[in-house]
């Protein structure tokens, strides 16, 4: 049997320290690059589901589009589905003029991405004026309320506006933004005497047919033009 001495038990004692730092030092940046992977993990979740979010809009765009090819006016669009808010009416009233109608525009109804949003689904007005889009007139607009504030700022880096700074929309009277409420919801009329018209000093890019809106003071929200007027 080898003699072992004193000296070398010291020394190998030491060593399996050292290599224990090492060991723990590797283990700390490895928590660190965790955390800042889980980071890039949720900006990425994020830009999938925008694109998701804008996929759809488009998709009701071009029901609508549709609708207005086979001459269904633009006062007679419904958006009505089974899911959706009763002020949209029912699908089954004149389901060739309807948005998300197999005999109409042939568009399906889709809840949004979780974590985009408070949980609240599309909605469609025709009161607000959208800057350098159409006329002077009120557009037809999805919108998708109440995302969070990254969403915003995400889908608006994916759309071309300067970086840290959102468009607004800060309207007085009711409604104050470009989501309304239920008595706003689009039933085929559209408020062309007194249009909200967004403030087109804070877009850095025009025209919008697309964009995250901050609306004064704490919501954001995300619209997309589905017919210009």
């Amino acid at each position: 049997m080898p003699f072992i001495s004193k000296k070398n038990c010291a020394g190998n004692i030491i060593f399996y320290v050292l290599i224990g730092i090492f060991l723990v030092g590797l283990l700390t940046a490895a928590i660190r690059n965790v955390g800042g992977g889980i980071d890039n993990i949720d900006k990425e979740d994020l830009l999938l589901k925008a694109g998701q979010v804008q996929r759809h809009a488009a998709e009701m765009a071009r029901g609508v589009s549709i609708l207005m090819d086979n001459k269904v006016s633009e006062a007679d669009l419904r958006f009505a589905h089974p899911d959706a808010p009763s002020e949209y009416g029912v699908i089954t009233t004149n389901p060739e003029n309807q948005v998300f109608g197999l005999e109409g525009g042939r568009a399906t109804y889709r809840t949004p991405p979780s974590g985009v949003n408070d949980g609240s689904g599309w909605e469609v007005f025709g009161f607000s004026q959208i800057p350098q889009v159409g006329s002077d007139k009120a557009d037809l607009i999805a919108v998708l309320p109440n995302v969070s504030q990254q969403f915003c700022e995400i889908i608006n880096a994916q759309l071309g506006f300067d970086a840290g700074t959102q468009p607004q929309d800060d309207a007085a009277g009711s409604p104050s933004c470009v989501a309304g409420g239920l008595t706003e919801r689009f039933d085929g009329t559209f408020d062309d005497a007194s249009p909200n018209p967004l403030d087109d000093t804070t877009f850095s890019k025009l025209p919008a047919y697309q964009a995250c809106v901050e609306c004064l003071p704490t919501s954001y929200n995300y619209y997309y033009v589905l017919l210009a007027r």
